[in-house]
């Protein structure tokens, strides 16, 4: 027979939660019950989830293609989005670094022989002073500097013996070889930017 009064029902939930308290035993039996339960709904749930991602209703949307989902015009083909390959500007081309002996400027040549006739040992008496002053007008300042520490006394070369001979030319510096009657002078004449061609160092062969 249904219990239909509320005092029925308190009297039939009370004796419902106080059946564990009666007995040690009783509480025991309530508690494995619950965990059973308990371990029996957590492992359906699981379950479940896996089944679902398993399925792919968990996962995220595939990545879109860029290319595909580009605006295009109706009728025209796909075309995939690529980019344009980035042009390199002309290189000029560079001039050669050593030219022709022929192409020596007559410049360059003549102001090897002047400096090479006023560098070789002046008459005795003579200041380094008074030598450089000889070679001022066809040396560079910053090689003239250094020429202020040779005493000119001790050059071996008392003239020159011949003519002035290209043996480099580049752009914008010729070398010249030079004859002395004691040995050959390999003068470096450069352009400079402000007073034409000037020595700017010597060697000797």
């Amino acid at each position: 027979m249904p219990i239909r009064s509320p005092r029925g029902r308190a009297a039939a939930y009370r004796g419902v939660w106080q059946w564990p308290l009666q007995s040690p035993a009783r509480l025991v039996i309530t508690v494995i019950v619950v965990v059973v339960v308990a371990g029996g709904v957590s492992f359906g749930v699981t379950s479940l989830a896996g089944r679902s991602n398993e399925r792919g209703l968990l996962t995220g949307p595939e990545p879109s293609n860029p290319a595909s989902s580009a605006p295009r015009l109706p009728g025209s083909p796909a075309v995939p989005l690529t980019p344009a390959p980035t042009a390199l500007p002309p290189v000029p081309e560079l001039e050669p670094k050593n030219l022709p002996l022929s192409q020596a400027p007559a410049a360059a040549l003549s102001v090897a022989a002047r400096w090479s006739a006023a560098w070789v040992r002046p008459p005795s008496g003579t200041t380094t002073d008074e030598w450089l002053d000889g070679l001022r007008s066809t040396t560079t300042d910053e090689y003239l500097g250094v020429l202020s520490g040779v005493d000119p006394a001790n050059i071996p070369a008392t003239r020159v013996t011949g003519e002035p001979r290209a043996v480099r030319v580049s752009p914008r510096s010729v070398q010249v070889a030079v004859p002395t009657d004691a040995l050959t002078l390999l003068v470096l004449v450069v352009d400079t930017d402000t007073e034409g061609w000037r020595v700017a160092g010597y060697d000797r062969t």
